[in-house]
């Protein structure tokens, strides 16, 4: 069973403590600069209410624990960057997260507005695949959604593992490749195709959960 987290919401729609990431997500979405984070304790998340969000939110911490279109079609850039840190993150870009059901099991992905909560893209679900593999193809798309628009913007993900291999420009995975995988691999071997046939110069950068609370494209599903 997953573990009760309590969502502190700064500002948002309606300010308050939350006990589920939707009820959080609800008082978020669409709200310009949200400001929100989650805890492990009710006692954790009433002394960050009402401590306010500028001791909370969005600080650096010495010892911080680190958590649709087609791809278009031509050596990537890969320019990766540690977790922003203070009050840095970059709203003029896009936030992606993975959904799944079991891990193997069914996947979703999807891509949102990191200022807006606004969907870009959505795909699934997809009948089996990996939570890594899920956010691997997110990154990508994310990616050749933005090169599409010839955009720029900064791509987000709370994923350590799908950076490193969006680097690589290859998954790392044990996955089998079968006939109730062949959905998840068709997507990842277009993936890998168009990191092996694109440049790009967007930022990648790794979300910081424990500072800045879930990703804005989460699912809600830990």
């Amino acid at each position: 069973m997953a573990k009760q987290k309590f969502y502190v919401v700064w500002e948002g729609h309606k300010p308050g403590i939350y006990t589920s990431w939707p009820e959080c997500q609800t008082q978020v979405n669409g709200y310009t600069n949200a400001k929100y984070k989650s805890y492990e304790s009710h006692a954790e998340a009433e002394a960050a209410y009402s401590n306010g969000w500028k001791q909370n939110w969005g600080r650096d911490k010495a010892k911080t624990a680190g958590s649709g279109s087609g791809y278009p079609s031509n050596h990537s850039k890969y320019k990766s960057s540690t977790t922003a840190t203070k009050e840095e993150i970059d709203y003029d870009s896009i936030s992606v997260d993975v959904g799944t059901r079991g891990n193997p099991g069914p996947v979703e992905y999807k891509g949102v507005d990191t200022q807006t909560g606004e969907i870009l893209f959505y795909v699934g679900p997809v009948k089996n695949g990996t939570n890594n593999l899920g956010e691997f193809i997110a990154i990508v798309h994310a990616l050749a959604y933005l090169k599409k628009q010839g955009s720029k913007r900064t791509v987000y993900t709370d994923s350590k593992t799908a950076l490193a291999w969006v680097r690589n420009k290859k998954p790392a995975t044990s996955l089998e490749r079968n006939d109730s995988t062949r959905e998840i691999w068709e997507l990842t071997d277009r993936a890998v195709q168009w990191l092996q046939n694109n440049k790009y110069e967007n930022k990648i950068l790794k979300w910081n959960t424990v500072e800045w609370g879930e990703i804005k494209a989460d699912f809600g599903r830990k």
